[in-house]
């Protein structure tokens, strides 16, 4: 009996749709450092390009809210905050 996924299969299985909180970025104070993009467990955020500085682009189909991204980032730049759904 299987009872747990595949690994890496997490990007077949959004699972946004159960957190309570998300994830907000103020460009304003991102650095660009990258640091929110390599702690999230599923993979939600990924680096761009724009302009002469790199930014943080959250996934919200595949975030689960669980805060990782906003304690971890060196500058405080990401508040988690109630989500309106």
């Amino acid at each position: 009996m299987k009872i747990t996924s595949s690994p890496g299969s997490t990007i077949n299985n959004p699972t946004g749709g159960w957190r309570t909180f998300i994830p907000k970025t103020d460009l304003n104070i991102c650095i660009g450092c990258g640091t929110c993009a390599r702690v999230c467990p599923e993979s939600a955020v990924s680096m761009q390009k724009k302009g002469n500085k790199n930014i943080p682009i959250t996934d919200y189909d595949f975030c689960k809210g669980c805060g990782i991204c906003a304690t971890e980032c060196p500058v405080k730049a990401i508040k988690m905050e109630l989500e309106k759904k």
